[in-house]
């Protein structure tokens, strides 16, 4: 998203008051991509690049499509009236359980249906225009490139039916297969344009006559010649240094040649799905989906963005672009988990995942706060304080335990000969073992010697303290260490003693008025040593790590009783029903982030997803000693699944999951999120293991 872009929207939606301006939104569309480009399909038929992150190259940062009908232009957008926080239309949707995105156009002239298919860096657009009725019609099209992030200070060159976009070091390519019957170039807005009080609409009427319109511009007006009523249109996006142009041209033009119906489009759609759940898996939509939406966000390196980049200029956040260690290992940890309860084959999947957090490990054992998944360098953060000379207040220790505690699962369920062997398949083989044990010192150095982590940030990045969540990924990534037989015995051990002293040092956390554990425990404005009373989603981390825990050593009855106060506590407290369209839990009680107009605290499905998770892991805790309440928190955690499932309320119509709602239901910050996706589906998972799940609840969904 380029600034003139961001400004515009700015312009549009300055007023709103469930949309932020100036952001790239993607709640509404679909994407498609995999290992290379994320491309977002608008409802309206337009295309925009999400991949920079994942292949450090921009591509297409604005398009418009239509048809041109006697010389007279009719784009799509026109007849179509979504917007942010608009229901999606009907008239979009995958095919089957791939990611080839199918949008039906109606038009005064007929109903056009376009294909949309990623293939690594090249997307394929197809154009069924068949039903038409005109005599003479061709496909408009405008679309602007945006090579190594720039709008300015770039040029075309024109090539028979393909044209190239520079700047310096990425080129984009734009070919069609039926040729172009007229293109040309079209410089940016104008300051004065810019400036002005309404957004700009593309493509721009205004050429002046410049002699450098042509030429000296990422956007293309064009028109596509219709061949028995179809086109196709073809970007390529690549790294002039690794591609040179005559390979790249001969990529376009095998395209061309390729992709001229909608059967080759779904065949190779159908080919780049890893996994498929059969209808015998329970919830087999919700598995798709989130198996989906996790492949979606992922690079070539295994690391995953949050989400799309919605926010490029941090207008209203800091990002989702990049890999945050906490997110990236526990969406990893549920996949290797839901892999073994399913019978998902993800192998590659699990060893990418290790082979990068091995890569990224810093010299002190820790990993930093976020990188770039395609590259794994160090990307912009906040929580960068053991980088730097002087407080380590400003680093999440909640990371590094939790790549711990992947990495400890992962060395466990492969194997040390079947780890490396797996390993080596993705890159130079790595050292699981000796990042674990460097690891290991690294989580021993920021715990204090009363048992419990040091004053750090918290999970949601907004505060400082020693809090209950940070604690718990303690003791889930000490208590993995002290299970995981492909260690050393010794680290074993001091991993168990470890995991034992957190445990212990729990209890200073709990509040007996209030039956939960405290949010956290900071120092006052007077000096004093204060426990935060206050109800936070993110310490439902607690259950599950004491059902790591109990592997180790039995959880006791007076900690199984804090569990069951603390989830019933928390998930009622945090539960929201604010309308008839949504209900959910919020983040924390007094969160005041993305509210807009909006008074209370808004619904996470992260949250929400959470407390499914959360009280799933105690009924399985509690079942597997017969205790009668965990019928109660298997009923707990199937509505609260419900409310994250295909058809519940903070699940949209194109399956994905957005970070927040509104309270009218209106999806907010990114969408799709691979966390709660990578939860709905451990959760999924876990219940399915344990039969948790009613018969008629999963027929009804699937």
């Amino acid at each position: 998203m380029q600034l003139r872009d961001a400004l515009d929207d700015y312009k549009r939606y300055r007023h709103a008051s469930k949309v932020f301006p100036g952001e790239d939104r993607s709640t509404t569309g679909r994407f498609s991509g995999r290992d290379g480009r994320l491309v977002h399909v608008h409802p309206d038929g337009s295309l925009r690049d999400f991949g920079y992150p994942l292949t450090d190259l921009t591509g297409l940062e604005r398009s418009r499509f239509g048809l041109r009908v006697d010389g007279d232009v009719t784009w799509f957008d026109e007849s179509v009236t979504a917007t942010p926080g608009d229901a999606e239309p009907a008239a979009q949707a995958y095919h089957g359980d791939t990611g080839l995105v199918i949008t039906e156009h109606e038009t005064v002239h007929g109903p056009v249906t376009q294909f949309d298919l990623t293939l690594g860096n090249a997307h394929v657009t197809h154009f069924d225009c068949t039903g038409v009725d005109a005599a003479h019609a061709e496909v408009a099209a405008f679309v602007g490139f945006a090579p190594d992030g720039r709008d300015t200070q770039i040029a075309q060159l024109h090539h028979d039916d393909v044209v190239e976009v520079f700047h310096r070091v990425e080129r984009d390519f734009l070919g069609s297969a039926t040729g172009f019957s007229r293109v040309q170039g079209q410089v940016p807005a104008k300051f004065s344009e810019v400036l002005g009080n309404e957004p700009v609409d593309h493509p721009r009427d205004v050429t002046e006559g410049r002699y450098e319109e042509d030429r000296l511009s990422g956007n293309v007006v064009a028109t596509l010649p219709l061949e028995d009523g179809r086109a196709t249109l073809s970007t390529l996006l690549t790294d002039g240094d690794a591609t040179d142009r005559a390979t790249a041209l001969g990529r376009l033009e095998d395209l061309a040649a390729t992709y001229t119906d909608a059967a080759t489009f779904e065949a190779s759609a159908s080919e780049q799905v890893a996994v498929t759940p059969t209808e015998d898996d329970p919830f087999a939509n919700a598995l798709a989906a989130d198996l989906r939406v996790l492949s979606l966000l992922s690079g070539r390196t295994g690391l995953r963005i949050a989400g799309p980049d919605f926010d490029p200029y941090y207008a209203n956040s800091g990002g989702y672009g990049y890999t945050w260690f906490r997110d990236d290992a526990e969406i990893a940890l549920f996949l290797l988990e839901s892999a073994d309860w399913l019978d998902l084959d993800l192998d590659d999947w699990h060893a990418r995942s290790a082979h990068s957090f091995c890569e990224t490990q810093r010299a002190d054992g820790s990993w930093p706060h976020r990188v770039w998944p395609s590259d794994r360098r160090l990307a912009p953060g906040w929580a960068n304080g053991r980088l730097e000379a002087g407080d380590d207040v400003d680093y999440q220790a909640d990371q590094t335990g939790s790549v711990v505690a992947f990495l400890g699962a992962y060395a466990d369920a492969t194997g040390t000969d079947a780890k490396e062997a797996e390993a080596t398949a993705v890159g130079d083989s790595v050292d699981v073992a000796g990042t674990l044990e460097s690891a290991l010192a690294s989580l021993d150095d920021t715990l204090e010697a009363d048992g419990r982590p040091e004053v750090c940030q918290n999970a949601w990045e907004d505060t400082t303290g020693r809090f209950a969540h940070t604690t718990a990924i303690f003791l889930e990534a000490y208590a993995t260490l002290a299970t995981t037989t492909s260690v050393d015995q010794d680290l074993r051990a001091h991993a168990g003693d470890r995991a034992s002293e957190v445990y212990e040092a729990l209890d200073d956390l709990w509040l007996p008025d209030d039956g939960i554990y405290a949010l956290r425990e900071y120092t006052d404005g007077a000096g004093r040593t204060v426990l935060d009373d206050r109800c936070d989603s993110a310490t439902l981390a607690i259950v599950s790590a004491h059902r790591t825990f109990d592997r180790f050593e039995s959880v006791d009855d007076e900690r199984l009783d804090r569990l069951v106060s603390h989830v019933e506590t928390v998930v009622d407290t945090l539960y929201r029903a604010p309308s008839d369209e949504v209900e959910g839990l919020i983040r924390y009680e007094g969160d005041g982030w993305r509210r807009r107009d909006q008074d209370d605290e808004k619904i996470w499905s992260v949250s929400t997803a959470w407390g499914a998770h959360a009280a799933a892991g105690l009924a399985a805790l509690l079942g597997d000693r017969d205790d009668d309440r965990a019928d109660e928190f298997a009923a707990l955690a199937r509505d609260l699944l419900a409310l994250v499932l295909p058809d519940g309320p903070l699940c949209m119509d194109t399956g994905y999951l957005p970070e927040q709602v509104f309270d009218d239901g209106t999806p907010d910050s990114a969408t799709p999120l691979g966390w709660p996706h990578a939860l709905r589906l451990a959760t999924v998972a876990l219940m399915h293991e344990h039969g948790l799940l009613r018969g008629e609840q999963v027929a009804a969904e699937t």
